[in-house]
């Protein structure tokens, strides 16, 4: 390669953008499809017309020097702007079509998005959806994501955020549970009882709760405890289902055990609070264009739990 020729670079700069996304050089080989030797080819060649270090190298990460950030800075709005344009173009070009990577929470995917996925599939023939399911808050655009479904009270200021719907949490047990126990009357009586807890301290764990009567607002917190604790709200519901306790649970994991009547409602009269997150949100690293596929995806859900999570009679 000659030195001059900045139209041979641009393949390499781009890669060397990608690099810098992805933290190490088996990364961003994979996000590319090519191998680990052939990434490394590139970036030597790179750093061989520049006439300067790039890249860092250590044999579990790549970290740009700074001149390869100031490189990786000044060029990385380029190659949006290209990608913008083509995906500008490409949505004219008809029907949506494309490749769909989202992240999800396992508990809502399995009870609710998965459900709605073969509608969305067939209504949209051409869009393939690639859908990843974890509890760990995946960084978006450093993995390829297009967009992710959050649960929390607030949305990252850094991402673009649809709402699709608002939650709550419900406290719910089975019949045959109340049956050997006498039902709480008062959030303190959950101490006598077994309590089904996802774990987020290593401490005593507690739950909070505020009076549903607006004009009485004090916050009420109790100690539980309980023969399972487990940090998926799927399995807190299954364990309620089988009788083994009280579970506190976000309506979307209540919902169909609360319809058929597998699980009741607990203290209704009483709303927990601090224990998940009060929205569900749609989410999508900032940029100047988003996709027509992530667009009618978003627009999809937002329908479908246009009503929430509340058991309909």
């Amino acid at each position: 390669m000659k030195q001059g020729n900045v139209e041979d670079l641009w393949q390499h700069l781009r890669w060397l953008v990608l690099l810098d996304q992805q933290g190490s050089f088996s990364k961003a080989a994979a996000r590319l499809g090519v191998s680990k030797a052939s990434m490394s080819q590139h970036i030597s060649s790179l750093e061989k017309a520049a006439g300067v270090m790039l890249v860092q190298r250590t044999t579990r990460s790549a970290t740009l020097t700074a001149a390869g950030r100031e490189l990786v800075e000044s060029t990385r709005g380029a190659f949006d702007q290209i990608a913008t344009s083509f995906a500008n173009v490409r949505d004219l070009a008809g029907a949506p079509r494309g490749l769909l990577r989202v992240t999800s929470p396992v508990a809502f995917s399995r009870q609710q998005l998965i459900p709605q996925l073969p509608l969305f599939l067939r209504k949209y023939p051409d869009i393939q959806v690639e859908l990843d399911m974890s509890d760990r808050i995946r960084p978006l655009a450093q993995e390829g994501f297009d967009l992710a479904v959050r649960h929390t009270s607030a949305p990252p200021e850094t991402h673009v955020a649809w709402t699709l719907a608002s939650t709550r949490t419900v406290l719910a047990a089975s019949r045959s549970y109340l049956r050997s126990k006498r039902a709480p009357e008062h959030p303190l009586e959950l101490a006598q009882h077994a309590c089904l807890h996802y774990p987020r301290t290593q401490g005593t764990p507690t739950w909070t709760f505020v009076p549903g009567d607006s004009r009485r607002p004090d916050p009420v917190t109790v100690p539980v405890s309980g023969q399972l604790t487990v940090n998926n709200s799927e399995a807190l519901r299954d364990a309620a289902i089988a009788g083994l306790g009280i579970a506190l649970l976000p309506d979307f994991s209540a919902q169909s055990a609360l319809q058929t009547g597998r699980l009741v409602e607990v203290l209704p009269e009483w709303q927990s609070t601090g224990a998940f997150g009060e929205w569900l949100y749609v989410i999508r690293p900032y940029a100047a264009h988003a996709s027509r596929v992530s667009q009618v995806f978003v627009e999809f859900l937002r329908e479908a739990y246009a009503e929430g999570f509340a058991p309909r009679a």
